[in-house]
This record gives C-alpha cells, structure tokens and sequence, in this order.
C-alpha cells in the first residue's frame, strides 16, 4: 500500500502521485498543465483510497465459459464527494473518474483575506452557498480541497459537513498540499 500514516495525516506515496504533486508545485508550470495535473492527483487519490480504505467481497461471476469468483470493491455506490469552489473543482474532477457513481455536494467557501488573521492564527471565513446531497451512515464522504494551510476553510467547511449528517462510514479531507498548521486544525474540529 502507498499511504503513510504521519500522525496527524496520511501521505499519499505512490510514485504517480508524488511525480505529479513535485510538476504541480514547480513555478513553472503552466495553468493548464496545472489544472490537467490536479485531475490525474484527484485519480490517483482516488484509487488510493480504494486500495488503502475500501473492502472487498469475493462474488460470483458468471463468465462465458464457467461460472468463477470474482472480487469487488464494496462501498462504490456509498461515496460522497464535497468540492469545496472553486479551486477543488478539477480535483473533484479526477475523483470522479475514480468514483464514477457518487453523488456530489459543493460548498463555496473563502478566506476573508483583507479581514486579516486573528490571534489565535485563523482567517474569517465566508460560506456563500451549500448544496450537499443526502449523506447516509454507509457513505463514505471525501471532502475535497488542493491546500490545506490554515485549516480554518476546511474547518468551517466540516462544521457545515458535521451540520448535515455526523453519522456515516469514513470522512477523508483530502488535499494536495497541506501546512502542518492546517492539519492541527482540522484535526481539532
């Protein structure tokens, strides 16, 4: 498996996925690229948690020669994927080639930069607009955004999560890049 557990977090290892984040990260790359970059990670991440989180069940399959048993992933149909706008959005994207049956929620959410940090190191956030779809106890909910600094976005985005429905199979907060502050935080909410 290529997830490390780090404490706070887990570090996705796979050598696509670490060759794809150091293209993303040089200053230069083109937008494009960039945007192209984000929807292969968000694959990746995908199949990740699959492989590292998801469980499998032995069915039988009828082929055309014989009757055998195959092995399936369970949980496909449970999935919920929240992109948090804008910058989530080709992100998702690539999680969906992954999870190409779940059902998506968007929550537009921001910093209010100019309000400037507060003491305890968080911005004011904004929330304009939430559409979550029904979450139910076998979902698995990934709550999607490229950069996890502060926390105080994802938090806020997780109080509005946790608002909806707090009873459900996994949550994933998933990100391309994360600040050790922002793992705290989100950690602590």
């Amino acid at each position: 498996m290529t997830i490390e557990d780090r404490d706070d977090a887990y570090l996705i290892t796979h050598a696509l996925a670490t060759d794809t984040l150091s293209r993303l990260r040089d200053a230069e790359t083109e937008q494009v690229a960039f945007r192209k970059g984000l929807v292969k990670l968000g694959r990746i991440c995908g199949y990740e948690i699959i492989d590292g989180a998801m469980e499998t069940e032995y069915v039988p399959v009828e082929t055309p020669l014989a009757e055998t048993t195959g092995e399936r992933v369970k949980g496909l149909d449970d999935v919920v994927i929240i992109n948090v706008l804008r910058a989530a959005t080709p992100f998702v994207e690539g999680l969906l080639k992954a999870f190409p049956r779940a059902k998506q929620g968007v929550i537009s959410a921001g910093r209010d930069e100019a309000a400037g940090m507060t003491d305890d190191g968080e911005f004011p956030i904004t929330i304009d607009y939430v559409k979550l779809p029904e979450i139910r106890p076998e979902d698995t909910v990934i709550v999607a955004d490229p950069m996890l600094a502060t926390g105080s976005t994802m938090a806020a985005v997780l109080d509005h999560v946790l608002d909806e429905a707090d009873d459900f199979e996994d949550l994933f907060v998933l990100s391309a890049v994360s600040a050790p502050a922002g793992l705290v935080r989100v950690s602590e909410a």
